[in-house]
Parts: C-alpha cells; sequence; structure tokens
C-alpha cells in the first residue's frame, strides 16, 4: 500500500510503498476513505509533543473509511461498516483513571499517529473497540475532521456545560473555530464570534453568529459571554478574551500556544471565572458531533488533496495557509 512516511523530526513527508498491515486479535484492518490533516500533525512532525514518537512513522489522527478485515475475536463490527477513529484507540485499563472510565487520563494510552501507524495511507488498522460508526448520511470528506476539530470544540462546548440563556463567544474563527459557532448555534445558543480579520466577519455571520466584535473589551460592551471557547493558538487572544467574560463564566481552553502564558487578572476572583482546558471528552459528544454533521446543521469547510499531494498540504497547514480544514482523500 501507499503511505505518508515522516522520516525523521523535521523530515520531509514521503509517500512510499509499504506492507499493508493485518489485523491482530481486536484490531479492524480500515481502508481509508478520507485523513483530515490537523496542525497536531505539524507539532509531531516537529517533535513538540511531550510525548516520545519513534520515527519513521506514518501519522495522521482523523482518519474514516471501510472496514474490509477483521481481527480475532472482533464481535461488534462487520467487514463494509463505515468507521472513523478517534485521538485515543485503547488504554491500559488497570489505573486510576481508566477504572474511573477517564481513560483520556491514562498514562499508557495508544493514541491514533503515535502508538500507532496513523491515517495518511491507502489502508489503516485500529481497536475494534475504538472505532466509531458513521451516519450513513455524512461522507467521508465531512467526516474526517469531526474526529479531532469537530470532536475538540464540540466536545468543550458540551464540558463546559452552558445553561439556557446563557451566551457563547467563540475566539479564533479557524479550524475549530469555525465550527464552534455553528455547533453553539445548533444548540441553539446566542452565538458571539470574536476577530480582527474584517473577512471572517462576514463569514462569521453565514456561520449563523448572532454579533462579531473584535476583541474582550467589545465583547463585554456586547453583554458579555458565560462561556469563552478558545479555538486558537494565541494565548494573548484569550487573555484579551478574558476580559469579556461574565461572572461564572467559563473559558475553555482547546488550542496549543507557543506564545507566553494566559495572563490573568485578580478580576478572575471576584468574577468567579474559571479557565478550563478540555481536550476530547466523553465519547457520547462525538457521536452528537458527528450527528450534527449527518443532519446538515454543521458544514466543515475543507480543501481536498490526493495522497501525492500531502507534502503540499502539510505545507501549507504547516504555513497557516489552509484557513479552515484540510482533508487527504483516497
Amino acid at each position: 500500500m501507499r503511505a505518508a512516511v515522516v522520516p525523521k523530526i523535521n523530515g520531509k513527508w514521503e509517500v512510499k510503498e509499504v506492507p499493508t498491515p493485518k489485523p491482530s486479535a481486536n484490531q479492524v484492518l480500515i481502508k481509508i476513505g478520507a485523513s483530515g490533516l490537523c496542525y497536531t500533525d505539524v507539532h509531531i512532525t516537529k517533535g513538540e509533543l511531550p510525548m516520545p514518537i519513534e520515527f519513521p512513522r506514518t501519522i495522521g489522527h482523523e482518519p474514516v473509511g471501510e472496514i474490509v478485515e477483521l481481527g480475532y475475536a472482533v464481535t461488534t463490527r462487520i467487514i463494509g461498516d463505515r468507521v472513523g477513529v478517534p485521538w485515543v484507540q485503547a488504554s491500559c485499563g488497570r489505573c486510576e483513571w481508566c477504572e474511573r472510565g477517564k481513560q483520556l487520563f491514562c498514562q499508557q494510552q495508544i493514541v491514533t499517529g503515535i502508538g500507532t501507524q496513523g491515517s495518511h495511507a491507502e489502508y489503516m488498522l485500529a481497536y475494534a473497540d475504538s472505532t466509531m460508526l458513521l451516519p450513513k448520511e455524512i461522507t467521508y470528506e465531512q467526516a474526517a475532521p469531526v474526529f479531532c476539530a469537530g470532536y475538540t470544540v464540540y466536545s468543550g462546548l458540551r464540558f463546559a456545560d452552558p445553561k439556557p440563556h446563557e451566551k457563547i463567544a467563540i475566539v479564533g474563527i479557524g479550524g475549530l473555530g469555525h465550527l464552534g459557532i455553528q455547533y453553539s448555534k445548533a444548540c441553539g445558543f446566542e452565538t458571539i464570534a470574536v476577530t480582527h480579520s474584517k473577512d471572517k466577519e462576514e463569514l462569521s455571520y453565514k456561520l449563523g453568529a448572532d454579533k462579531v466584535v473584535a476583541n474582550g473589551e467589545e465583547l463585554m460592551k456586547a453583554g458579555g459571554a458565560d462561556v469563552i471557547l478558545a479555538t486558537g493558538n494565541s494565548s494573548r487572544s484569550m487573555t484579551d478574551a478574558l476580559k469579556g467574560i461574565r461572572p461564572d463564566g467559563r473559558m475553555m481552553v482547546m488550542g496549543v500556544s507557543n506564545e507566553e502564558p494566559i495572563h490573568v487578572s485578580t478580576e478572575i476572583l471576584f468574577n468567579r471565572a474559571r479557565i478550563i482546558g478540555s481536550t476530547q471528552n466523553s465519547r457520547e459528544y462525538l457521536f452528537e458531533a458527528l450527528d450534527y454533521v449527518s443532519k446538515g446543521k454543521v458544514k466543515v469547510i475543507t480543501e481536498t488533496y490526493s495522497l501525492d499531494d500531502i507534502g503540499q498540504a502539510y505545507d501549507r497547514v504547516a504555513d497557516g495557509k489552509v484557513r479552515f480544514r484540510a482533508v487527504i482523500k483516497n
């Protein structure tokens, strides 16, 4: 099969012929229909994640496709199933966090594209229990980014536990943020986009935003937000957005920033506001995130590339030229 191989840290991606893997017990072989190329792939390539990664490696953690082979003892999936695979595939099953049902905190977790070979290839192995069946209405191109970007932003929204009549603000109208606006509106919340970009102002309204403001000060003048979804990678923007948080408000931090840390004023003490880190939480949130897309209430804005052109796609993502989501289609 063909696969995009990263030979070493900071190495140039190469599409090569490699052996097609065979599923072991409790695994399935997936023929990849689409694979989202996430900025986390850039962090992995540059060796910037705080976890050991061996190279050469095929990465990619937004896979969707069709099951074409079953390993021993697989009973919950059949050949022909359309599935996707999230970031965490398996865990040790024995630590405190696994026993509590919080596998995302397990120190021995197996991560797609890191503990396994990833999805930027024609085929990929996955643990059967980690796969999620796709709604029949959803296309591979729309489904792939949901397994990281969509899952992450919707999961953050749900984990913030917004109440009726609360206002949601989205900071960073990019790969996650453009989905955050749509998920917030699909859930029925008044939604405010926070962006300095004039071209994204018009887009934000088209995506469903009720208001668009440029910064945290304007956000507070507009009434403030009870939940702020910080989806970008700028800690300065997050710090600024805190100026618009309401009492008992929650800022959900979902983006990785290489800038200086978020600065918190003493105002947060008197407002009883919270800053909460969030990645991908309950599996039910992934189910719901996919369901909204399948029903047409949320649409991922994508740029599509062939596997042969994955080097070009990677460069565009690394250079910040992909405004929303890049998808590799087989």
